[in-house]
């Protein structure tokens, strides 16, 4: 595995010079793997430019991981600290979990974006700035009382000055833009450049501006001007003399297949989209939009080929009981939001506790509580999907580790909401919901069919009609909640001849589903609700336990922390200290060997971007001396907050 700090200590010299165009050799180092922020205002282009650089080095056979930073303010003022967005990318010959720790290079469009990101750049690390960022007004509005670029503050770097601004409007002059127009092709001269210094080549980027601007005639303007901006930047890295070195990552070894670059968020889409056909279903996603679960909404509104139907509903509430109707008609009902929009879908989803019907409930956490950093991660609404609700209220809880997991967790929320006829919470994030890696795709043969329950229970013995009169004389009278051998009732769709029953969220008689307040029958069915969601473990994997059997201490993880976890656990063992890692993916219930696997421990290390609530559930279910590592900053861990946290404990 490779080390997610910045690579200089991986860095090793070629030997190899290429020769220069102005006379001068320029050498190439070699590097097992890079990690690069692309950061400005806004309205720089930071997004873009950073994706273009995943994608050629993801076709290049590099692996990656990215995590976009995206600034909370719709539209900050431009060039104010608030108004900063990154982009930061990992590529690696090697296999890699997380987007990187400290950065090898960082590049910045103006003042701001320096402020507040030059703490993450290693020392002697590779700063570019565009100088034309750095004017006095740019300086005031990012706190600087003076220029940073003159005072000595960043001797311990090396910095690349290069007027970006000023060389883009030069090289797009006869495109026939405006000034604005101009000045935002600078993203393309930057990622140029970077190109140039990482040994990029620049054809699947201008591949891409032609696909996106040369459909149309009025585009073409901007066709030419991002192709020659790109080209510029590239240049500009060949020729000058501030830049004697290019760097190299080779390919990494992966296993053979087709690969794509995908997101949590569209991993997600996927994975809906296969449910359905798995289950033979149509699946009805209603929505409201929010940060930052919309994309799921909006890949899904792109997949009516496949039957998929969509609703942006009017709130919260609507969206959830469109979904909560679409189920009880018999499509597969999703509702998806972010934190604050699961407050108000809390009565639907106890209905569908009531009533149980499948519900797919998809919250792509962020940071909290109220409207809070709508586009930070963190996951701290776990204690939210587990008791969020009047009532004892239980719900089947997953989670997604990684972008790709996303795809195989939509997957199983459908599966068991399908067949244990519950809600299920899918939890992502916003770092693995935002954030890239490559995803091998898998064959579609090999994806296991949805197992509903129908009216006759897939393994239920006898039947849910029964004859409460002569035979042939009565019509049969359908038993909406017998139930099968893991207490799952019947999906039952209206305008089924023979299925008539009653439904709602009053208290439902055992068995036949009529109204019931007798204390003995609510008591019965709370119990049965609950035991239901507790089979869901007959039939999930057991926690695996990787690392040193024998260590005395366990880091135990969930959803989207994985990564990090997984690599400061890896460092740890190359360091000879015992250290194993567990990490659920399914948190309601959990697997069947949790407290077998938590009790073989004496230290057991719960790192959550959250004030503790998995450590909170494992101390009071399993009574195992859980400690937590906690951070609640809109951030996700670094490989060597948690590496650090390992070695003070062993």
């Amino acid at each position: 595995m490779s080390s997610d700090h910045g690579s200089s200590a991986a860095a090793q010299s070629t030997g190899a010079t290429n020769g220069h165009a102005n006379g001068h050799a320029r050498k190439t180092e070699t590097r097992e793997s890079v990690t690069i922020r692309f950061a400005g205002d806004s309205g720089d282009g930071m997004q873009l430019a950073g994706t273009r650089f995943t994608d050629t080095s993801a076709l290049l056979g590099n692996d990656i991981a990215t995590f976009p930073d995206f600034p909370a303010e719709i539209r900050a003022p431009a060039g104010t600290l608030a108004g900063v967005s990154g982009f930061q990318v990992h590529f690696s010959s090697t296999d890699i979990h997380t987007p990187g720790d400290d950065l090898d290079t960082l590049v910045v469009m103006n003042a701001a974006a320096l402020k507040t990101n030059i703490k993450d750049l290693q020392p002697g690390g590779i700063l570019v700035v565009n100088t034309d960022g750095f004017e006095t007004s740019d300086l005031k509005k990012a706190n600087y009382k003076a220029n940073p670029l003159d005072d000595g503050s960043l001797k311990g770097y090396r910095v690349i000055r290069v007027s970006v601004a000023k060389l883009t409007i030069e090289a797009v002059k006869d495109c026939g833009l405006t000034p604005r127009e101009q000045d935002r092709c600078k993203n393309f001269f930057a990622l140029g450049l970077v190109y140039w210094m990482f040994e990029r080549p620049l054809e699947t980027t201008l591949r891409w501006i032609k696909d996106k601007f040369g459909k149309k005639p009025e585009h073409l303007p901007v066709l030419k001007a991002n192709t020659q901006a790109l080209k510029a930047g590239y240049n500009y890295g060949e020729t000058v003399e501030i830049l004697p070195v290019q760097y190299l990552v080779a390919k990494a070894q992966i296993t053979p297949g087709t690969y794509r670059k995908i997101t949590g968020n569209d991993a997600a889409v996927l994975g809906f989209v296969a449910a359905g056909q798995l289950a033979k279903k149509t699946l009805v996603y209603a929505g409201y939009p929010i940060t930052p679960a919309s994309a799921i909404l909006e890949g899904l509104t792109d997949m009516r080929r496949f039957g998929v139907k969509t609703f942006q509903a009017e709130d919260e509430i609507a969206a959830a009981g469109v979904a909560m109707g679409a189920s009880y008609g018999g499509a597969i009902g999703v509702t998806g939001t972010s934190g604050p929009g699961i407050c108000l879908k809390s009565e639907a989803i106890n209905l569908a506790v009531m009533t149980e019907l499948p519900l797919v409930i998809v919250n792509v956490q962020r940071g909290g509580p109220s409207t809070g950093l709508p586009t930070k991660t963190e996951q701290s609404d776990l204690l939210q999907a587990m008791f969020g609700r009047n009532g004892d209220s239980p719900v089947a809880i997953v989670a997604a580790q990684s972008p790709v997991d996303c795809f195989d967790m939509a997957i199983e929320a459908v599966r068991i909401a399908t067949r244990f006829m519950c809600p299920v919470f899918y939890l992502s994030d916003g770092y693995i919901a935002n954030g890239s890696e490559p995803w091998k795709m898998p064959n579609v043969a090999d994806l296991k069919p949805i197992e509903i329950a129908h009216p006759t229970g897939p393994n239920s013995e006898g039947t849910n009609l029964v004859h409460e009169g002569p035979p042939g004389e009565a019509p049969a009278k359908f038993l909406p909640y017998k139930r099968d051998e893991y207490l799952s009732r019947p999906w039952a769709v209206p305008g089924t001849v023979g299925l008539e029953h009653r439904i709602g969220g009053i208290e439902k008689q055992d068995i036949t589903g009529n109204i019931n307040y007798e204390p003995a029958n609510h008591e019965h069915m709370t119990q049965t609700r609950w035991k239901k969601i507790e089979n869901i473990a007959e039939t999930i994997p057991e926690l695996e336990v990787t690392g040193d059997a024998d260590a005395d201490l366990l880091v135990v993880g969930w959803g989207g922390t994985y990564g990090s976890i997984t690599t400061a656990v890896q460092r740890a063992q190359r360091k000879g200290l015992k250290v194993a890692q567990v990490h659920f993916r399914y948190l309601n219930p959990m697997p069947k060997n949790t407290e077998a696997v938590l009790k073989r421990f004496k230290k057991i290390l719960v790192p959550e971007l959250n004030t503790g609530q998995l450590c909170w559930l494992l101390r009071a279910k399993y009574l195992v001396p859980a400690e937590g590592l906690n951070k609640v900053q809109g951030k996700p861990f670094l490989v060597s907050e948690i590496e650090a946290a390992i070695e003070a404990r062993v």
